[in-house]
């Protein structure tokens, strides 16, 4: 600060005598002599022209070092930080007494909720409904039997074991997200020469035809929610110290669309055909 200041009166006493051509050298000359020494006192940078060298040293150079910016000089921008609104302080606020609210009425004494306007007939009824989403609707994640028997060259799959879910999902022929299943596709049928057995959510004609005509079986199995993570991540349930829980029934609206209610822990073996099944195999 007092380098600054030194500065600034340095170099109005040097534009003063430029100025005033009437003013005696020995006036001028002692009034630097005396400024040099106090600019020695403050100990000015070593680029700082030298006073004791220069009687008569450059106006522009000090100009341009008494305009540099000091971290104390920093301010923000006028506007840039606003004071936040304190109401109910006074009349000298202006947000005073009523703080803003007016007088009386419903907005004055308290809250609504949100979208009321008032008692008539708000925005989101006056609107038409449009579109619908059912809830018993069921996602089942596609697999078809060309991908089945690719892993099954690759060493991935073992088609001697019982194919579940568990073992696709760990092969990587479906993803990680299935939401309420999986279902058996007939793409690439024509692959399949060898008997596999499957266990899936759901089967189309075409693919169950090609695995029995092949020698194998494909059996509908039901698993909930919890039933899925039992089988996909049993680690979770040992992680947590819990046991696996038992398998659950379909709901009245899925047992015609499902053989038996899935094993827990994934199986290995298929289940042994029934003797109805066995005659509709050899019908």
């Amino acid at each position: 600060m007092l380098r600054r200041r030194l500065t600034s009166l340095l170099s109005t006493s040097i534009r003063n005598a430029h100025n005033q051509f009437h003013t005696p050298n020995s006036i001028l000359l002692s009034r630097i002599s005396h400024e040099t020494s106090l600019l020695q006192f403050a100990q000015c940078p070593p680029d700082f022209p030298n006073p004791s060298t220069n009687r008569f040293f450059s106006y522009q150079n000090t100009r341009a070092y008494s305009s540099l910016l000091a971290l104390n000089d920093l301010r923000d921008n006028k506007g840039a930080r606003k004071q936040k609104t304190r109401k109910g302080r006074g009349i000298g606020s202006g947000k005073g007494k009523t703080a803003g609210r007016g007088h009386k009425g419903q907005k004055a004494r308290g809250t609504m909720k949100f979208g009321f306007e008032g008692g008539q007939t708000p925005l989101r009824r006056r609107l038409p409904k449009r579109g619908f989403k059912n809830p018993f609707s069921l996602t089942f994640q596609p697999v078809g039997l060309g991908k089945i028997a690719k892993l099954i060259n690759a060493g991935k799959i073992d088609s001697s074991e019982l194919i579940t879910m568990k073992t696709l999902k760990d092969a990587g022929a479906i993803g990680k997200q299935i939401r309420d299943g999986v279902r058996l596709m007939g793409r690439g049928a024509e692959h399949i020469q060898w008997p596999i057995h499957l266990e899936v959510s759901r089967v189309t004609v075409r693919a169950k035809a090609a695995v029995e005509a092949a020698g194998g079986s494909v059996r509908r199995v039901y698993y909930n929610k919890l039933g899925f993570q039992a089988l996909l991540k049993p680690e979770w349930f040992e992680k947590k110290g819990r046991l696996l829980p038992k398998a659950a029934r379909p709901p009245p609206k899925q047992r015609d669309k499902v053989d038996s209610i899935g094993r827990l822990p994934a199986p290995t073996k298929p289940i042994p055909l029934t003797h109805n099944e066995k005659e509709e195999m050899s019908a």
